[in-house]
């Protein structure tokens, strides 16, 4: 068997939890180093997960030899300085989405992995989810082109609260956040550009300083249109949901679950080696790293998804 792949993982919540869970399937990994902003409950978690090292500076487990790769699970306004810092000490790196929250960051982070050569791979995990592949597979075959999206991304989060409901140190932000897992994943689907986006959003939250909702529209330079509205303020169901409308036929999309347009379930479960879109993600970004490939959603290939956020937060005046 190849040498292990040894991994540094960054952010011990929900997020990271769901990348530990992954990684335990994946042959030929070990999470030797966690991080974490709090000693003790990330404590808790490695010993959990059988990890030796524990820090609460990103810095002490990217000096560590051992470490090839660092998968990024802390909050969006770090992603991007953490993730040239990891490039910098000649690791690999995986960033959960968002890669910035800025298209100056995004491209920074772009510069210098053409400079070291290094992996640099984006958590857009909506290309991994068995659900949208299966998609993908039928508009790589000929079968499906794509007319329209209609898109909902709902969540209840009027305080700073995690996936687990537990505090969060950080704001969220339904643009550069939640918004770049559509926009990303339309211009793939629709294998075209974006080249025409428009966007409104409702009032500021007076404590979070964000807009907790909003409404994109879409177009690529095929033809397909996407209408994406998201909001903080919905009260169930939460999560998001993906309509395909196409030349021959309606898909429905809620996460790693697909059914056709009368909800009759389509069986996905043969299109890749899991049924969980995270656990995809990381084995491809550590077969990309074994391969010496660029991976799926690498970060030159989701650029042009922060090109899109970047217009709109102008035109929101943000």
């Amino acid at each position: 068997m190849n040498k292990p792949i040894n991994v540094a993982l960054a952010g011990a919540g929900a997020f990271g939890i769901k990348h530990l869970d992954g990684i335990r399937n994946i042959e030929g990994v070990r999470v030797v180093s966690l991080v974490g902003r709090r000693r003790d409950q990330t404590q808790d978690v490695a010993d959990k997960y059988g990890i030796g090292h524990v820090a609460t500076d990103l810095a002490e487990s990217l000096a560590l030899p051992e470490v090839d790769a660092v998968i990024l699970c802390t909050p969006t306004q770090m992603h991007a300085a953490q993730a040239q810092q990891c490039l910098r000490a000649g690791k690999h790196v995986q960033v959960e989405i968002p890669l910035a929250d800025s298209l100056a960051d995004a491209q920074a982070v772009l510069d210098l992995r053409k400079q070291t050569g290094l992996v640099a791979m984006v958590g857009h995990t909506r290309r991994f989810n068995p659900s949208h592949q299966w998609v993908h597979k039928k508009i790589a075959a000929g079968e499906f082109h794509i007319q329209q999206m209609d898109v909902q991304t709902y969540f209840f989060r009027r305080t700073n609260t995690n996936a687990l409901g537990q505090p969060r140190s950080w704001t969220d932000h339904l643009l550069w956040h939640h918004a770049a897992h559509t926009v990303d994943l339309f211009a793939w689907q629709a294998g075209s550009p974006i080249v025409q986006a428009n966007a409104v959003q409702g009032p500021i939250h007076p404590q979070l300083g964000i807009a907790m909702d909003m409404s994109i529209q879409l177009k690529t330079a095929s033809g397909a249109i996407c209408t994406l509205s998201l909001s903080f303020n919905n009260d169930g169901p939460l999560g998001t949901f993906f309509r395909y409308i196409g030349d021959s036929g309606t898909y429905l999309a809620r996460y790693d679950d697909l059914y056709n347009g009368k909800e009759e379930k389509i069986d996905v479960s043969k299109v890749a080696v899991s049924m969980n879109g995270i656990e995809l993600q990381d084995r491809e970004f550590f077969a990309a790293i074994r391969e010496g490939r660029e991976p799926n959603a690498s970060v030159q290939q989701v650029f042009g998804c922060y090109q899109v956020l970047d217009g709109l937060e102008h035109q929101l005046g943000a």
